[in-house]
């Protein structure tokens, strides 16, 4: 049986208050092409198919024409929610449309749940384990001690039997000790959310989503797809994939992975104004740095018409010896809470950051809003 493995679709995404759903139906267009030519069984969405946990219409109207293609083309389509996600409404409806091929996980209940599906070598469970946060997992087992993600994620573990003679799969959605970070993802404070590699063990293909990054951890079968398009700078060497998963035989998974050209690229350019002046028109997005000594107001504009969808320029030289960005700061949407609470905080403070102290505050605050039901 053979599953295309995808992540982290963040539909409704912008970049620097520029709308990516554009690119995002491109992308999508060219993922049902290549399950189509490999003749994939099966399409898994291992979360954060929004960016919001209320997305826009034109987001979940995006999302619908994707998943419903899929199941004209005699696909089924699996689909966990990812802590960009509201749980709630990745839901909706997943009782119906199960009817059509397409299963999403629902209200987390403590245990893990499961779909089986048989080809001609017997059967394959399909495990669906959600974006889970401690306190979400404790108010379900009381009886265990959940302190941490680690705790949380093996406790349900623990409650679910597996049977190690068949074929298992498990879709996930946390961060996996080890992992290749960029700027795109959301993280705790303190790196918490670590979860260990060694508890997904007995499955024999685990379909990570939460990193941008496609990578493996520690083995073949465990892997993060990573996202279809490059979400922040930090992304801009990435090599953008989907994993196409054989499941043949006990044991027998062949694993590799397919490239995705997006529309429109994300880069970084570096140079005089002269040489970039030279470089090719192109409308990806790219942040511009300039090394001339001497750099006329006007630049910014005039490399514009080369590059229409500059998001950011910077000039980098011996006066300045730092980067110095003139043009946009980081999305809002795009940074984590502590993130935001230190840019208000130096604002208000005479470009002064917070302490530890006020952080360990925050950290406190976040994880007793975590808390609340």
């Amino acid at each position: 049986m053979k599953f295309i493995h995808i992540s982290d679709l963040h539909l409704g995404k912008q970049m620097n208050d520029l709308s990516l759903l554009p690119d995002q139906e491109i992308i999508l267009h060219e993922i049902t092409s290549i399950a189509v030519e490999e003749k994939a069984d099966a399409v898994l969405i291992a979360g954060d198919v929004y960016q919001r946990s209320s997305p826009q219409a034109e987001a979940m109207a995006l999302f619908d024409r994707f998943v419903s293609g899929l199941v004209e083309m005699g696909m089924k389509v699996f689909v966990i929610s990812g802590n960009h996600d509201s749980a709630t409404r990745i839901s909706y409806f997943s009782a119906l449309v199960k009817n059509a091929g397409v299963y999403v996980t629902e209200a987390f209940d403590g245990k893990l749940q499961s779909v089986t599906l048989e080809d001609e070598h017997g059967e394959i469970v399909l495990w669906m384990l959600p974006f889970l946060r401690p306190a979400h997992v404790k108010r379900k087992l009381p009886e265990e001690k959940i302190a941490t993600y680690q705790d949380a994620v093996s406790a349900v573990l623990r409650q679910t039997e597996i049977d190690q003679r068949k074929r298992n799969l498990l879709m996930c959605h946390q961060f996996i000790t080890g992992c290749e970070i960029s700027d795109s993802e959301e993280r705790a404070v303190g790196g918490v959310e670590n979860v260990d590699a060694a508890l997904f063990d007995a499955f024999d293909y685990v379909a990570l989503g939460h990193i941008h990054k496609p990578q493996k951890i520690l083995r073949e079968t465990l892997r993060y797809a990573g996202s279809p398009l490059k979400y922040s700078f930090s992304e801009a060497n990435h090599k953008k994939s989907v994993v196409v998963v054989d499941v043949r035989e006990k044991g027998d998974v062949i694993v590799r992975t397919v490239p995705l050209h997006p529309v429109r690229d994300v880069r970084l350019m570096e140079g005089t104004i002269d040489e970039i002046c030279r470089m090719p028109y192109s409308e990806d997005y790219v942040w511009i740095t300039v090394t001339d000594e001497w750099v006329p107001p006007d630049t910014k504009v005039s490399l514009s018409v080369n590059f229409p969808n500059m998001m950011k320029f910077s000039v980098v030289n011996s006066r300045t010896k730092y980067d110095v960005d003139v043009l946009a700061t980081q999305s809002m949407e795009d940074k984590t809470i502590p993130q935001l609470f230190t840019d208000f905080y130096s604002m208000q403070n005479n470009d002064q950051p917070p302490t530890t102290a006020h952080m360990k505050v925050l950290d406190k605050v976040l994880k007793e809003l975590e808390d609340m039901p």
